[in-house]
């Protein structure tokens, strides 16, 4: 029953918003009275809770995390990523948003507990992106590189183009933010790279650019 009332809280706060999803909803459409719905959750906020610290964080470990993990390198995690998702939103046909995201933008200010479990799911998945920039590095690669950086660019990236992509229903934000934080990452990283600099100074010197 407990899994039930997650399942239904997290679609509803995903869905309309954890104010606009009252208890007398939840518990309609969990099938649970109110009893039992206390004997889990004495409070609306901890439903809350732990939908955000059970549900949420599991969807950016899986959606996120877990394949940046796994990739050959960060950049190609980061990619895979947003080319799935955008995929996936134009086979649904509409965008709901990051879960992560929608929640954020609403409950931040509302309550210290939920500012701060929202930002430890955000802390955790600019920390696993850095940590395969690192691994990259360790492999010589990304050599110019700043990985918390990087992270933190992929991470918003992301985030603003989720939330313009539900704005606008319409998974193209996706496939733009990509692609102009592929370039600004490749530039960035450049700018980092001795061998790069050394080749800039030859061209500058011999008219290249």
């Amino acid at each position: 029953m407990r899994r039930k009332v997650l399942d239904v809280a997290e679609d509803a706060f995903q869905a309309r918003g954890y104010h606009a999803s009252s208890l007398g909803d939840l518990m309609a459409a969990a099938g649970v009275s109110a009893g039992a719905l206390h004997h889990h959750f004495p409070t609306k906020k901890a439903l809350a809770l732990a939908v955000i610290d059970e549900r949420v964080a599991a969807a950016v470990e899986e959606t996120w995390i877990a394949p940046v993990q796994a990739a050959a390198s960060a950049r190609d995690g980061v990619r895979q990523v947003f080319e799935a998702v955008a995929a996936e939103l134009e086979r649904q046909g509409f965008v709901r948003g990051c879960p992560l995201n929608n929640l954020a933008h609403e409950l931040s200010l509302a309550d210290p507990e939920f500012r701060i479990a929202l930002a430890g799911i955000f802390a955790a998945w600019r920390q696993a992106i850095a940590d395969k920039i690192s691994a990259d590095q360790q492999e010589g690669r990304e050599q110019g590189t700043d990985p918390r950086q990087f992270a933190m660019v992929a991470v918003a990236a992301y985030s603003g183009a989720m939330s313009m992509a539900k704005a606008a229903q319409d998974a193209s934000p996706l496939r733009d933010c990509l692609a102009a934080f592929e370039s600004a990452a490749q530039a960035a990283s450049s700018q980092g790279d001795p061998g790069a600099r050394r080749r800039r100074r030859v061209l500058r010197r011999y008219g290249g650019i």
